[in-house]
């Protein structure tokens, strides 16, 4: 879920163990038939719903004290951006803390997400609809654009050895 849509999510949104929603970024598309994306609510997630979130006094309520009701859409744009700069910040000091040099972000963590699906033999359209891509062809794109950094990555790590000096390597 990106940080918009989890900024979003109403009281209602939750249907037995599931989260069911529409993503923000497609809800006012022309669309007639769109597909909500259901989340399954894991023991991990409704433990965070539960310590993080407002208390449900209404079905519209937002379940994330994030946005309120009645805001304009530049504070919601405000608002969300902030969300944002938070939940990057806290994935830079875990890091951080746990010694690994790499950059994370909330962008990075969603085609992470999409990565380890693909890698754990999830369907292109298991993983389309995890996304919340109304085309298959976006998911395919997505995909595709970490497969050539794999492939980079892999190339170099192929040759990685050129950056030792030879004496390394002679004995």
């Amino acid at each position: 879920m990106n940080p918009k849509d989890i900024a979003c999510l109403k009281y209602h949104n939750i249907q037995d163990d599931f989260f069911v929603f529409e993503r923000a970024k497609t809800e006012r598309s022309h669309r007639s038939d769109p597909n909500p994306i259901t989340v399954f609510l894991n023991d991990d997630m409704k433990e965070i719903t539960r310590r993080w979130g407002n208390k449900p006094s209404s079905p519209k309520e937002y379940i994330f004290p994030i946005l309120q009701h009645n805001i304009t859409p530049l504070r919601q744009y405000t608002l969300i951006q902030n969300l944002v700069s938070v939940i990057n910040d806290c994935m830079e000091r875990i890091l951080k803390n746990l010694g690994i040099d790499k950059k994370a972000t909330t962008y990075v963590a969603r085609h992470t997400f999409s990565t380890v699906l693909k890698r754990s033999d999830a369907s292109t359209e298991s993983i389309q609809e995890a996304l919340g891509h109304t085309n298959i062809k976006t998911t395919e794109n997505y995909l595709d654009s970490f497969d050539k950094n794999a492939k980079k990555q892999l190339a170099n790590h192929l040759t990685s050895f050129k950056k030792k000096p030879m004496d390394e390597f002679i004995q």
